[in-house]
């Protein structure tokens, strides 16, 4: 017996590994438990995309969630169902998983955490949590150490990890360049902190020297600090990191609670990363029971002309003033003040003309002179407007044309301000005939010391999209934090901005690829108000003093309606340089907000996307090509179409000279019959693109004088 016993001490039993297979047997999960460690391993197709990985956590104050652990039990369970959303990329989706859920006991402290794994065939989401317990009920969590360990040094289009910002131009390198090209990454922003010297960002997209296309997320993010993910060069390990709060600490729980998903979609082909649904579907269904009030949305506004400088958001010039204090009746108006009740006017009627359902109007209330970077806590009230802004008078000329008026509220990162006044400010948009809302977090957070993606301010932006459903009010928050498929739950949260969007070609331009790599990244956790439809490029024709450049072609500006989904789109441009265009502008107004069925024809992340997709509800098709600084031709087939109909195609594209920087105006306009045998081959200048508007022919006489493509 001594000796038998020697040897178990010696040669201890191995660990078994828990597998799960996705439904269609592409991939294959293995957890283990290995000397006490939680660990997971992902192959897709017999290939090990991450690599044996420690999962857990460490706690203030208390023993660790690292190490120390007994299997107690597992769970497995199958799950399939097709669920609609209100709105989104297609018009159902399915929603098919195989789950296996871990139950773990720390024996030194006899605390329990489990690991919910659910495996997709396209992809990975994982959770912890936490069960209701005696010996871990509050907890302070200083760090998560979710490794994702890569099998290589894979390409990566990532940007800088920040706790308060997502508006930087994406940098293509290898894993093991991070660190090195970290400097010149972290570009100026009006509220930055980066996380660290080897941090980036998720939506992490990256390609494997085996052509495997990997994307790295997290869904359902809710009461929790954003995740971020910092790189070790020697190994290729990308381990969580947490956004904290103002005193350190990265989150405050209490059991029982679980964590966000941790989400991997893999596949050979890049387009398959793009039409992925494991976001939305880790996230849980609608909370309301009505949704007949949130609507797609197509809008103009007076936004581009105060970017640029051409206009300006405040009254007057003076230098400094109080909310509920400082009397405009008795100050000189600066005669640049874009949200004027004539000037609001003129882009009602632009809209009514052109079938814009709303008209956006920033800078109408009071407050705007000194509200930037002044860490001001009682900045606006949004409630009182100028004095030449009559809310009353728009409100009734927008209904007599049968438009309505889009609510702005800047909360210059006054979190706590804002919650003052909310119930009032949502309350005077419904008096007043608004039903969404550009909400803004420009500057850094106050309550000071708190960062936009910390718990505190999750916390928040949740809480303004609920407040905002019990008015019936759809939001649109920019500077919040990134999309993580809350959309599903509650779909009056109809677009976010949380990237480096156009208005950042009017502060010095964005890089020609951005348009190529935002779909795979950003997008991945909901849409975005990009703000395309810029025409003139050239800022300095709207203010002289600006000598900005928008990097792309008119053509590519068109496509982006289609490759940067989003069931919110603004025509951002004048509609004086509009009506120069109305032939390309024509596009803008056809284009749908509403997808039935989406297609990735051509993808590669940072050098070209071309989507098709189809408008709910008709038989209408729409495609976008959006191109990096490289001239391409793209070659498409149009078997997507049906076999018995016939169809014109409108072809929206850069001209053989055109060139974003040289001849960016340059398009043509062509008309083609088309069918499902048709086939396109298209130009594409650099920093350029095409559009196309498919649309059904019932009547032969339509086709006479059209060629066939």
């Amino acid at each position: 017996m001594k000796r038998i016993l020697l040897i178990l001490i010696l040669f201890p039993v191995l660990a078994i590994a828990q597998q799960l297979q996705s439904p269609n047997g592409s991939f294959e999960l293995q957890f283990q438990v290995e000397n006490g460690v939680p660990t997971y391993q992902l192959d897709y197709n017999e290939e090990t995309i991450v690599a044996k990985s420690s999962l857990g956590f460490e706690l203030k104050d208390m023993e660790s969630l690292l190490s120390g652990f007994t299997l107690k039990g597992e769970k497995t369970s199958s799950f399939d169902e097709t669920w609609e959303p209100v709105w989104g990329e297609v018009g159902s989706i399915r929603n098919q998983y195989n789950e296996l859920l871990v139950l773990l006991e720390q024996e030194s402290t006899q605390r329990f955490l489990n690991i919910r794994f659910r495996l997709f065939d396209d992809g990975l989401g994982f959770r912890y949590e936490f069960p209701e317990q005696p010996n871990l009920s509050y907890f302070i969590i200083s760090e998560e150490k979710t490794q994702f360990a890569m099998t290589g040094d894979h390409i990566a289009f990532w940007i800088p990890g920040d706790y308060d910002t997502q508006e930087y131009n994406y940098t293509t390198s290898k894993l093991s360049e991070v660190s090195s090209l970290m400097e010149q990454a972290i570009t100026p922003n009006a509220s930055q902190t980066p996380s660290s010297k080897t941090g980036v960002q998720t939506a992490l997209m990256l390609k494997s020297n085996t052509g495997t296309y990997i994307n790295l997320h997290e869904a359902a993010l809710i009461e929790y600090a954003a995740m971020h993910l910092d790189v070790d060069a020697s190994n290729f390990t990308l381990t969580s990191h947490l956004t904290p709060d103002a005193v350190g600490n990265k989150g405050y729980m209490q059991a029982p609670r679980n964590t966000p998903w941790r989400t991997i979609i893999a596949s050979k082909n890049a387009g398959d990363i793009l039409l992925s649904n494991i976001t939305l579907n880790l996230n849980e269904p609608t909370t309301y029971e009505d949704t007949s009030w949130i609507k797609p949305v197509k809008y103009i506004g007076v936004w581009w002309e105060m970017i640029t400088g051409k206009s300006s958001w405040a009254y007057t010039d003076i230098p400094s003033v109080k909310l509920g204090e400082t009397d405009y009746s008795n100050t000189e108006p600066n005669g640049r003040h874009a949200a004027n009740t004539e000037h609001v006017k003129s882009y009602i009627d632009f809209a009514a003309q052109h079938g814009f359902e709303q008209v956006l109007v920033e800078g109408w209330n009071q407050g705007w002179e000194d509200w930037f970077g002044k860490s001001k806590d009682y900045v606006f009230d949004f409630l009182t407007p100028y004095p030449d802004f009559d809310v009353i008078e728009l409100r009734e000329y927008a209904k007599s044309k049968n438009v309505k008026l889009m609510m702005h509220h800047e909360t210059s990162g006054s979190v706590r301000n804002y919650e003052r006044y909310m119930d009032k400010a949502y309350q005077f948009m419904v008096d007043n005939n608004y039903n969404s809302v550009k909400s803004g977090y420009v500057g850094d957070i106050i309550p000071r010391g708190e960062y936009h993606y910390g718990q505190w301010a999750v916390n928040h932006y949740l809480y303004a999209v609920k407040k905002a459903a019990a008015y019936k009010i759809m939001v649109n928050a920019h500077e919040a934090v990134r999309p993580t498929g809350l959309s599903r739950t509650y779909p009056n949260l109809i677009g976010n901005e949380s990237a480096r969007g156009t208005e950042y070609e009017a502060f010095g331009g964005n890089n020609p690829d951005h348009t190529t790599i935002l779909p795979f990244t950003r997008l991945i956790g909901g849409p975005m108000d990009y703000t395309p439809g810029i025409f003139e490029p050239d800022v300095s024709k709207y203010n002289p003093q600006n000598n900005s450049w928008v990097n792309t072609t008119i053509a590519r500006q068109l496509a982006l309606y289609v490759t940067m989904y989003s069931p919110l789109q603004m025509a951002a441009d004048l509609p004086e340089t509009y009506n120069k265009h109305l032939d390309a502008f024509q596009f803008i107004k056809d284009v749908a907000l509403d997808w039935e069925e989406s297609l990735v024809l051509e993808a590669e992340p940072g050098d070209f996307i071309t989507y098709a997709r189809k408008e709910k509800g008709s038989n209408h098709w729409f495609v976008g090509r959006t191109n990096d600084e490289e001239p391409r031709t793209s070659k498409i087939a149009f078997d997507f179409l049906d076999k018995d109909k016939k169809y014109i195609a409108t072809i929206y594209a850069d001209a053989k000279d055109a060139h974003y920087k040289k001849n960016p105006k340059a398009y043509t306009i062509k008309k083609y019959r088309v069918s499902d045998s048709s086939k396109l081959s298209q130009y594409c200048a650099p920093g350029g693109g095409y559009a196309i508007s498919i649309f059904e022919v019932t009547d032969n006489s339509q086709l006479k004088g059209v060629k066939r493509l």
